[in-house]
């Protein structure tokens, strides 16, 4: 295989495979979180790169390119917070009008990245990416009754953020 990855003509049909079959729907996910195709693109582009890194010990590659592909999204997110910091911290206006717009700012997008780390994976993968709760709990290394737990703290953190809006 291209970049070092030796495997079988097996893997690499494989690989393949979960590649037609995943891409697509991979990079419209990673659109939704950051509203930018190209960057959505990029992110799906790097989750299957790090999956052939890692091709041999992976059981469920689609699972598991959705928890990259997360993973890649939330520091992006990290660096993006630490930027708008850094712009306020020199005096720079991020906003470009004087109006504060609530909607826009307040999306189901932002109310999601609010969340702690390790509520908002779960989030993601289960309720964005469609994984069942045993295959988050598989990705994430927790039972299922853990994974259960922050999805229902997430919904509750998500439900008094978005009341809040109205």
């Amino acid at each position: 295989m291209a970049n070092g990855v030796s495997g079988s003509a097996a893997d690499e049909a494989a690989v393949r495979e979960v590649y037609r079959a995943n891409y697509g729907m991979l990079a419209g996910w990673c659109a939704q979180l950051v509203g930018d195709r190209d960057l959505a693109h990029d992110v799906a582009t790097e989750a299957f790169v790090r999956l052939l890194a890692h091709w041999g010990t992976v059981a469920e590659p689609r699972a598991w390119l959705y928890t990259a592909a997360a993973n890649i999204i939330r520091d992006h997110w990290r660096k993006k917070s630490r930027e708008q910091v850094a712009y306020g911290k020199v005096g720079h206006d991020i906003e470009t009008g004087s109006e504060h717009d609530l909607a826009r700012d307040l999306s189901v997008r932002d109310a999601v990245q609010s969340l702690p780390d390790r509520l908002r994976t779960a989030v993601m993968l289960h309720y964005f990416a469609d994984l069942s709760i045993a295959q988050v709990a598989g990705q994430l290394g927790k039972s299922e009754g853990a994974v259960k737990r922050d999805l229902w703290d997430a919904r509750q953190r998500l439900a008094a953020r978005l009341e809040g809006a109205r």
